[in-house]
């Protein structure tokens, strides 16, 4: 009884519940992304680790000429070509034992690369960016949640710029940077 019972165990995903929560559905290029993935079983089994799976494919409408042997002519085939141009796994939590009325919060944070291209859907491609949580579990079908898609754009605004903080000089009042070395109007050399 107990040799079917694994067998069976190696091809069914344990009794599990995944979900994922991300505050918004629309990201910039270069944003990092921040959400968490809840989990909750019904049953005990060993995880490997908990993760999101973020994921950018690009896909290309193709046509190619074959000869047809049924039609004795050639024939236009058309195909949809797909590349993977983004794929991250940001790990929320490494291996656990999970039991019966388990429930936890698992946060993970994944960044939109700033190189990265934006959503867009056509009638000949796309790009088209998702993420979905995963327990993953060895010797048997991982347990995922719905597969969000994303809306990824370019960003909006200029670059945030960083805060100088100003200090006075302390010879001659001027206020210069605090990473200055000397004073841009007396010239003399700050101290520290």
């Amino acid at each position: 009884m107990g040799f079917f019972k694994k067998l069976k165990e190696r091809f069914t995903k344990p009794t599990a519940n995944v979900s994922l929560t991300i505050p918004k559905s629309t990201f910039e290029l270069g944003e990092d992304l921040k959400g968490s993935i809840i989990v909750s079983c019904e049953e005990e089994f060993d995880a490997t680790g908990m993760r999101a799976e973020l994921r950018c494919v690009e896909k290309k409408k193709r046509e190619k000429w074959e000869y047809d042997e049924d039609l004795k002519r050639n024939v236009r085939r058309v195909y949809w070509d797909t590349a993977m141009l983004h794929s991250a796994d940001p790990k929320a939590s490494g291996a656990l034992h999970l039991v019966p009325g388990f429930k936890k919060t698992f946060p993970f944070r994944a960044n939109i690369p700033a190189g990265g291209r934006e959503s867009f859907d056509s009638v000949d491609g796309g790009v088209t960016w998702f993420i979905k949580g995963v327990v993953a579990i060895d010797g048997r079908p991982d347990v995922t949640s719905e597969t969000v898609e994303l809306q990824v754009i370019r960003p909006t605004g200029a670059p945030k710029a960083e805060e100088v903080v100003m200090v006075p000089c302390e010879y001659c009042e001027t206020l210069m940077p605090q990473t200055s070395s000397s004073c841009p109007n007396c010239a003399a050399p700050r101290k520290e």
